[in-house]
């Protein structure tokens, strides 16, 4: 699912709510078959998420960081899981080194690999192009390949509208903290989502 909308829609503060880092003001939110408020810990066990900050400790290593996330989410095996995940990112060559020393790109991989490294039934990404190379978007799409194929689930927000709705199966745009649009990607075309983004008079594009 792609998720779009103009800055200050709430697209963030939902891929937040969803990732359980941030708590919802009212209703119910459910994912992956788990309460986010009383079910935190399986949440997060079961959600992999790149935010806007890459959320790495700076002064650890990239292998210290996935090491750190890999006991948080009681991986087995997880020195394998660690080199694996390193490797479909191509970041393997850098796991000793500390995360302050990366460029932004680099560290997003290293974010990417630690989102990667439980096998996470739904993946979170909020602008995950960001700060990516050429050879890093083509990593990040054969990610959302492989999610597709495996049936998992993918929200994702991007401002390169056309490249988020080449990836989606469904569109979703809000606006003020409200939906607007909500439909599969074969039946929305890119006019219907530019009338949608420019609902509130910000197109995002």
């Amino acid at each position: 699912m792609v998720l779009l909308g103009p800055n200050g829609a709430g697209k963030t503060t939902l891929l937040r709510i969803l990732a359980t880092l941030t708590k919802h003001d009212a209703g119910s939110v459910t994912v992956n078959g788990f309460d986010a408020a009383a079910q935190g810990e399986l949440v997060r066990q079961t959600t992999g998420a790149v935010l806007h900050s890459h959320m790495l400790y700076a002064d650890l290593t990239a292998r210290e960081n996935l090491r750190f996330f890999a006991r948080l989410c009681r991986i087995s095996d997880p020195e394998r899981r660690i080199l694996e995940a390193a490797e479909r990112m191509q970041v393997a060559h850098r796991l000793d080194d500390r995360v302050r020393s990366l460029s932004h790109g680099l560290a997003k991989r290293v974010a990417l690999a630690r989102a990667l490294l439980h096998a996470p039934r739904l993946l979170l990404l909020d602008e995950a192009e960001a700060g990516l190379d050429q050879p890093a978007l083509k990593l990040l799409d054969g990610v959302l390949d492989e999610h597709k194929r495996d049936g998992r689930a993918v929200v994702m927000t991007t401002h390169q509208v056309e490249r988020g709705l080449e990836q989606a199966d469904r569109v979703v745009v809000i606006s003020h903290g409200r939906v607007v649009l909500d439909r599969p990607r074969s039946e929305v075309t890119n006019g219907e989502v530019t009338v949608a983004l420019g609902v509130s008079g910000e197109l995002t594009a």
